[in-house]
């Protein structure tokens, strides 16, 4: 394999992209929504960069979805017209900024409260708007949306009140799939996820309410929940890239991880340490996502066994390596990430390589987009 020197133009630490994985990545999802004849919704949060959802779009996407609306604006203002805010917009200032891009493109929200239903309604009357929006519901994960069943038909019955609003159907986030131990429970968790909008939806149809949209996500879980009869619309992120943290739950292999972090070895204080120049501001501090599952360190070395990054600080990463190994001081090193995403939203630049040559850098469009 080429010495990672093959990036001499690239200074340390840099966050790489493979460009043939990440087309490989991609198609691959958009062959499966094409098989089960779902709509492919990506999630822009995990990469936040105009190349790649024009990339989505080119293989097949059905619009996007995004979690902020600084993503929402980034993508409105290159050409993206279909965008789903999955989060729920709160307060004035987001109910304003939502009624501008409504001006523009369309756009569909999420509802998972009455208060916020009532908000959202006022604010479309008031400009005469008719604000799409779709019913989150919890099929685990314990963090926003309604319970599954009549909690969720009981929003369903008040959002019929409120002027302005249009409710297209229901959606779901399994990220509790992320604290699977097994494939076997992995399965468990992605069929509930499809069961607790498929049951929600049959009692809203016995109440002569439709769903027409039956929306699910997580990257670790939509190969399961995507393909059962029903659901018809997906919204995976980070299969894009992949992680450490998708190869520990055995959704992907290492040569599946498209992103990567660039970084020099910048001492060697013992035989079994090593200092790198990637920390916290470049790799991040997740060890798990959502709090809920451990990894062994804060991401895999690259062609290196033994080595483990059990520490960072803000532009350290400390490493501890088998004493026989050769590696020294000005030696490069790549690390596979254990959370793609909120590495991506560290950097500027995205450095885009094929054949272990740089070929494009691709800025992050919606880098720190938190609001």
């Amino acid at each position: 394999m080429p010495a990672i020197d093959s990036f001499p133009e690239v200074d340390t630490p840099s966050v790489m992209v493979d460009k043939d994985v990440l087309l490989t990545n991609i198609e691959k999802m958009s062959s499966f929504a094409r098989n089960h004849g779902v709509h492919l919704r990506p999630h822009v949060k995990a990469h936040k960069t105009v190349e790649i959802a024009k990339i989505q779009r080119e293989m097949g996407a059905n619009g996007l979805c995004v979690a902020k609306l600084d993503e929402a604006e980034a993508m409105a203002a290159v050409g993206f017209s279909d965008i789903l805010v999955a989060y729920e917009l709160v307060g004035q200032q987001k109910l304003e900024r939502l009624l501008y891009l409504t001006e523009k493109v369309s756009i569909t929200v999420l509802v998972d409260s009455i208060p916020a239903a009532k908000a959202l309604s006022q604010a479309a009357t008031s400009r005469s708007k008719v604000i799409p929006c779709l019913i989150e519901v919890d099929s685990g994960l314990g963090r926003t949306g309604v319970p599954p069943g009549k909690p969720a038909l009981e929003l369903a019955l008040s959002l019929l009140k409120y002027p302005g609003l249009k409710l297209k159907g229901l959606l779901t986030h399994a990220g509790h799939a992320y604290a699977a131990r097994n494939r076997s429970e992995l399965e468990l968790i992605g069929r509930g996820e499809a069961e607790a909008l498929l049951s929600t939806a049959a009692l809203l149809r016995q109440a002569g309410i439709g769903s027409a949209v039956l929306s699910v996500g997580s990257t670790p879980t939509v190969r399961i929940s995507g393909a059962v009869t029903g659901i018809n619309e997906i919204r995976p992120g980070n299969y894009v890239f992949n992680d450490a943290t998708q190869v520990a739950l055995g959704v992907a292999r290492r040569e599946d991880c498209a992103l990567s972090v660039l970084t020099t070895v910048i001492s060697r204080p013992t035989p079994d340490r090593i200092v790198i120049d990637a920390g916290g501001k470049t790799l991040a501090l997740d060890r798990g996502a959502h709090g809920i599952s451990q990894l062994p360190g804060y991401g895999l070395v690259k062609n290196h066994q033994g080595f483990v990054i059990e520490r960072l600080s803000e532009e350290h990463g400390i490493v501890s390596l088998p004493p026989e190994s050769p590696v020294t001081v000005g030696d490069r090193l790549e690390v596979i990430p254990n959370h793609a995403c909120p590495v991506v939203n560290l950097t500027d630049t995205l450095y885009v390589h094929e054949n272990h040559r740089v070929v494009n850098q691709w800025r992050v469009t919606a880098r720190g987009g938190v609001r």
